[in-house]
């Protein structure tokens, strides 16, 4: 499969088109990017010549010529990226096909933080996955996401849960693997993900709530991510929710922060129950009927609501996307979250279609994949 830099204008949107939703009739392709029959026809012979489109069986029979169609597709196997999260204490990394499908993964525990030693860790990582590609061909690029704030694809600026600030982590890395490197906001990469392979590809406008160590939002409006700096830096963890919510470390009260991150919740049905828990024992016990652990859970559940119902009323989104580790509490939470949501609506507003996404760090390792795809397809930093 030909490099995809080189291409521009329709060029580019006909590729885009068919590695987002392909395979597509040629007449589907003709619609979609404003061509003729005829003109889409020699703008793709030379793409189908180099190999990077590839004619594929299954399309309807076309009564004009009386014989069955042929859809245009690429090799998704053609190319093979690497993805890997970085937490405050593990390292998860994905190999990825052109279109993000997971072929392997893999999880490490990070036990020193300095760059040096991460950098080490990530590099162990791609080679680890990089023996897994099938047929044994390089892989095309690496994405590495972090919690925090990152610049120019490459440096890391503010990373809480590492305590880097001002770390040059792609150069880092880049002394010592030739494979592409970009290094990106963990959020960002996951709502592109969402945006491009996931539950909001179809969508124009959807919102990403995510719920783990932190508390997210991403943002797609007319089929753009939008980013901003702020997006790094978790401005909706301190969205007020419930006035007599418990407080969080800079004293707000009843924020998103003290009550919907995963140490928040486990904290309080631990001082609850008089002991310590983990957090899926703390939904168990919440879905068992146990009045304290459910207490807590349910005001959760309700302070989830709300803060949908925020994003909703100021965005109107198509769709509403939940993810991050800590998203099975919309499950368990359910009836509490659908309660406050619709309170928080007007009567007459659109219901919201919601979509879980797996509360996995693989996810936001795929994420991290996705961007190099994008930086590999699109020839951007």
């Amino acid at each position: 499969m030909g490099a995809w830099q080189p291409l521009s204008g329709p060029s580019r949107q006909v590729a885009l088109e068919i590695l987002l939703d392909g395979p597509l009739s040629r007449a589907e392709l003709s619609r979609r990017v404003g061509l003729s029959p005829g003109s889409l026809t020699r703008l793709t012979k030379p793409m189908v010549e180099s190999g990077l489109l590839v004619e594929v069986e299954g399309g309807p029979t076309d009564a004009r010529v009386g014989r069955p169609s042929q859809p245009l597709d690429l090799d998704a196997n053609a190319h093979h990226f690497v993805g890997i999260k970085l937490t405050g204490d593990s390292a998860i990394g994905v190999l990825t096909t052109l279109r993000a499908d997971v072929i392997a993964s893999v999880e490490r525990p990070l036990t020193d933080p300095t760059p040096s030693a991460v950098a080490d860790l990530v590099l162990e990582i791609l080679d680890e996955l990089a023996v897994q590609v099938p047929g044994g061909t390089a892989i095309t690029g690496l994405g590495v996401s972090i919690g925090g704030r990152v610049a120019d694809g490459s440096e890391v600026r503010w990373g809480p849960y590492l305590n880097w600030v001002d770390v040059p982590f792609g150069e880092i890395l880049a002394a010592h693997t030739s494979v592409p490197i970009v290094v990106t906001n963990d959020l960002t990469s996951l709502t592109e993900a969402t945006h491009w392979f996931g539950a909001g590809r179809n969508s124009d406008r959807f919102v990403l709530v995510t719920i783990g160590a932190g508390v997210g939002y991403g943002l797609v409006v007319h089929n753009q991510v939008v980013d901003s700096p702020d997006v790094t830096i978790g401005l909706i963890g301190h969205h007020p929710l419930l006035p007599d919510g418990p407080t969080c470390d800079r004293g707000h009260r009843g924020c998103a922060l003290s009550l919907l991150t995963v140490g928040a919740i486990t904290e309080q049905v631990g001082t609850a129950i008089g002991r310590p828990v983990g957090y899926d024992e703390a939904l168990d016990l919440a879905a068992k009927g146990d009045p304290a652990a459910r207490e807590v859970i349910g005001r959760a559940g309700r302070a989830l609501g709300k803060l949908i119902a925020a994003a909703a009323n100021f965005t109107m989104p198509e769709l509403v996307v939940l993810g991050g580790e800590g998203v099975r509490l919309a499950e368990v939470a359910h009836d509490d979250l659908l309660a406050a949501l619709h309170a928080d609506r007007h009567p007459s507003a659109a219901e919201l279609p919601m979509v879980l996404q797996p509360a996995d760090f693989s996810e936001w390792a795929r994420g991290a994949a996705v961007v190099a795809i994008q930086t590999f397809v699109l020839g951007t930093t």
